[in-house]
């Protein structure tokens, strides 16, 4: 017995003197961020693999490759696939599982979940129809088929990872293209921007009169404090002046909303005034989930009640039967980040940002709405933001040289884009995994009319 406990404290030590050695150099964090840094791995771990093996059907080898992309000490998560359950370890060390739910998606098993068990998503039912009404595509145009193509195996061969590049022109599916593995109805992780669909969620409340962007103190726990002269329009724009830490480092902020909280929007909810609104940008995921909050509140504080918001304002009518907008352990949704969703889907999206709001004859978004949302914002040190849509211009260069000024962007971590450019009636998406740069500007003028 005694030779048995030497050997395991002989053992923990040396895995202990391991970490420290390696941590800096290959792991990317100091030995004293340890703890942190195994709940951001297992959170992230369980989270990500969970989602991508169950909303975008992912196979094992992928989900590991994706998770290494941002750290290598994602590849000594042990990760469990089991039951639509998956769980991650670090080394022996925090386990932490997540569950997926048909219509919902995968939540961490974070405190009580138990009244997401009890909620029913309705599918989006598709028809015959041509494209964007339907899913049918007869529109495809060779030539630029043919240059999609060519810059979707261009990417891969160089490891940029482009999993669907979607060209939309005069409201008309012209030319789509695939990575190994994907297709026309893979949903893929937006990341950021589902910050995008969140304001337009707000938008589409707005034209119901159930939201009004001046609106303020956005919420009664702000009412006594600096905060109250928040309003919602200062939210979307990112210029709160609410100190929020975006870094995406162990023990941040952003990391311990995403994969560490029961309620995400809790994190950025006790954040104090730093500036006064409207004066300063500051990118902020934990403002986008502030304004899923609000939303959830407005709409009775129910989790059926907004997914049935959603699915009935947005899914329906759009035909988006691809996309899974996931919630935290809360019940809210995570706006920030955790909207999956095929090409076309986030096509359709864009699209209907170019229609300034019309959809098949009904406004779903204001036309003035709209307006704003592509307008610059009135902060001091980046206009080039509007309601959660990144701008070309309104500053002093534009963003990317190479594609028109009036153009806007959803936007996403790993290189995620949804282009809107106004003035060549053009949507163009591209989705993938990119951990560097990538060409976006270049890749995009190439699909251009005229070019």
């Amino acid at each position: 017995m005694k030779k048995t406990i030497t050997l395991l404290l002989g053992s923990a030590a040396a895995l202990l003197l391991a970490l420290a050695l390696l941590a800096p150099s290959l792991l990317g964090f100091s030995i004293t961020q340890l703890g942190s840094a195994v709940r951001v791995a297992t959170g992230m771990g369980a989270k990500l693999a969970c989602s991508a093996r169950f909303v975008s059907g992912f196979d094992e080898a992928r989900i590991v490759d994706d998770l290494a992309s941002y750290s290598p000490a994602n590849r000594l998560l042990d990760l469990h696939y089991a039951d639509k359950r998956v769980s991650a370890a670090l080394l022996g060390m925090g386990r932490t599982s997540a569950s997926y739910r048909d219509g919902l998606g995968c939540t961490l098993d974070i405190g009580d979940t138990s009244t997401l068990d009890q909620v029913q998503v309705q599918p989006v039912l598709t028809n015959g129809d041509e494209w964007p009404l339907g899913s049918s595509v007869s529109s495809i145009d060779a030539n630029l088929q043919q240059r999609v193509e060519a810059i979707v195996a261009r990417d891969n061969a160089a490891g940029l990872q482009t999993r669907a590049l979607v060209v939309v022109q005069d409201g008309k599916l012209l030319a789509e293209a695939y990575g190994p593995g994907i297709d026309a109805e893979t949903p893929l992780l937006g990341w950021s921007m589902g910050k995008s669909l969140t304001a337009m969620m707000l938008g589409r409340m707005e034209a119901l009169g159930l939201a009004n962007s001046q609106s303020k103190p956005v919420f009664a726990a702000w009412a006594r404090d600096a905060r109250a002269q928040i309003a919602l329009e200062d939210l979307l724009r990112m210029s709160s002046g609410l100190d929020f830490d975006e870094t995406y480092a162990p023990g941040s902020d952003a990391t311990k909303m995403l994969f560490n909280a029961h309620s995400a929007s809790d994190v950025a909810m006790v954040s104090p005034a730093m500036y006064e609104p409207g004066q300063h940008f500051s990118y902020s995921s934990g403002t986008t989930n502030l304004l899923a909050r609000w939303m959830h509140e407005q709409l009775g504080g129910d989790v059926q009640a907004s997914l049935d918001f959603f699915s009935r304002e947005i899914l329906q009518p759009l035909g988006m039967a691809h996309t899974v907008f996931e919630v935290d352990p809360s019940g809210v949704f995570v706006g920030s980040s955790y909207i999956y969703a095929s090409g076309r889907d986030w096509a359709r999206l864009g699209q209907l940002m170019l229609n300034r709001g019309e959809w098949r004859g009904e406004q779903l978004l204001g036309a003035d709405w709209v307006a704003r949302a592509a307008a610059p914002n009135p902060s001091a040190n980046e206009p080039r933001y509007g309601y959660q849509f990144w701008l070309n211009g309104g500053g002093d260069a534009l963003r990317y040289p190479q594609l028109p000024a009036d153009a806007y962007f959803m936007s996403g971590n790993r290189k995620q884009v949804v282009m809107i450019s106004p003035s060549t009636n053009t949507v163009v998406v591209h989705l993938g995994w990119s951990a560097g740069g990538y060409p976006t500007g270049e890749n995009f003028a190439e699909l251009l009319p005229g070019a």
